[in-house]
């Protein structure tokens, strides 16, 4: 595939120069503190010579490590911005672009799945491609009957692939892990291990794009292309033109950020309630602003199952802890298991842990920015603070591992938007157990309500 490194040693010779080069960083590093530099000066430096190097090799390799990238480019948001500044284009670059397959290949694979007539599918089919990601490539065409549509084609051996990067890049996460303030890397690594079989999947995706396009058929704000066709490696959906959320976050006017950053809170909360999935792969590749202001969604591989919607008691702990109820939240806490039971913490300290956080929902409207997600992220990584200590002995159960993931991901954006976004109201329509039993029993609409009107 042209220069892109497809054999197995290539690719882990690619990813473990990422220790050595910080290794070899760290040495240079002590060598020049002897000659006298400022310790401080010395580590913001390595810090972003190694950030370089990741973004740089990442955004050269498919798989795992291009799956990795797009997973942690949703924090950027979190890095200084001394740091964040010289390599953000870097970052977002990995939401939209990767080297991409010969044509030759494209062909081979949609002979092999759709037949060796495939071209009388389509009465035109363009050889460049208008996306490319971790495990395959988007191309545009238009269908036999006239609709214009999307084309993903999967990458030969990309199973293979990913197992293999995110293999290394576990053990990897040491090094990888000081990047984004305040964030564990190696749960993430793990997790997204976990999700391959899944996302290698169309028939899958397909089948949980088609819940969400038919529950979004008429919706005023968001829109959901639907499946044309589908197969095990090439999957057909309806073309979404609009403008991609990387460049409004790049070059949008406010009422765009806003519009933008509202809907894909509403996303994430109304289409967990009224499909029950949760989509779990929020970067802002996976979005476009429509010409008519809704918000369309792509890309379905990675969902979470949740029949019941998102549990209950997230709901009824941020009503807590906005009530500043310490001794409820905590106990809640403890039941659900984020508490250990040979943990013993002090409820009021939970508590100041947990506010600023859910300080989002406890205003009519929430101007989400870089600067509090560093602080956010800096208040918790700081080793001397209390928060970085409470934080460190809280639990996070597994079943809560994604929801927690795709959260983070989600404010991820709407700080890259620097969106206004009226977080609570969307929390008071689709969370369970948000607002008191009494009020939800006369606020929220039934199911069969739900799907007839508009979110």
């Amino acid at each position: 595939m042209s220069d892109l490194p497809r054999k197995a040693v290539t690719r882990t010779a690619k990813l473990a120069a990422l220790p050595l080069g910080f290794a070899g960083r760290t040495a240079l590093g002590l060598g020049k503190r002897i000659g006298g530099r400022p310790a401080e000066a010395i580590a913001d430096e390595l810090q972003k010579r190694t950030a370089e190097q990741l973004f740089a090799t990442l955004g050269s390799l498919k798989g795992g490590a291009m799956k990795f990238g797009q997973a942690l480019s949703v924090f950027e948001s979190a890095l200084p911005e001394e740091m964040a500044g010289p390599y953000r284009a870097a970052l977002t670059k990995l939401q939209d672009a990767a080297p991409p397959m010969p044509a030759r290949t494209v062909h081979a694979v949609l002979c092999e799945q759709l037949g060796g007539d495939w071209r009388e599918l389509f009465a035109e089919f363009s050889d460049k491609p208008a996306a490319a990601a971790s495990i395959g490539q988007v191309h545009r065409a238009v269908w036999h009957d006239g609709r214009e549509v999307a084309v993903k084609v999967q990458y030969p051996g990309a199973g293979d692939a990913l197992l293999s990067d995110l293999a290394q890049l576990g053990r990897f996460a040491r090094v990888l892990g000081p990047l984004i303030p305040g964030m564990d890397v190696k749960p993430l690594i793990t997790e997204l291990r976990e999700r391959v079989s899944e996302e290698l999947d169309y028939g899958l995706e397909a089948e949980a794009q088609r819940a969400y396009a038919a529950e979004f058929a008429d919706d005023p704000d968001v829109r959901v292309p639907e499946v044309v066709h589908q197969c095990e490696r090439v999957l057909v959906t309806e073309w979404l033109e609009g403008t991609p959320l990387a460049a409004v976050i790049r070059e949008g006017g406010q009422a765009e950020r806003d519009a933008a950053g509202q809907r894909l809170a509403r996303f994430l909360f109304a289409g967990t309630a009224r499909t029950g999935l949760l989509h779990a792969d929020p970067h802002p590749g996976n979005f476009r602003l429509l010409a008519d202001g809704r918000l369309g969604v792509m890309d379905f591989g990675t969902v979470d199952r949740l029949p019941e919607g998102l549990p209950e008691p997230i709901g009824r702990a941020l009503r807590m802890v906005l009530a500043d109820e310490a001794e409820g939240v905590y106990r809640l806490l403890c039941e659900e298991g984020f508490v250990k039971p040979d943990i013993e913490l002090e409820p009021d300290a939970v508590l100041d842990y947990l506010a600023p956080i859910i300080e989002p929902a406890r205003v009519e409207e929430f101007a989400f920015s870089r600067d509090w997600m560093r602080e956010q992220a800096a208040r918790i990584a700081d080793p001397r603070s209390l928060a970085h200590q409470l934080g460190r002995q809280l639990n996070l159960p597994p079943s809560y591992l994604l929801i927690h993931r795709v959260t983070l991901s989600t404010i991820g954006v709407l700080c890259q938007l620097g969106a206004r976004v009226r977080l609570g109201d969307e929390l008071a329509d689709w969370l369970p157990g948000f607002l008191p039993e009494e009020e939800e029993a006369t606020e929220r609409e039934s199911p069969a309500q739900v799907a007839g009107s508009s979110a």
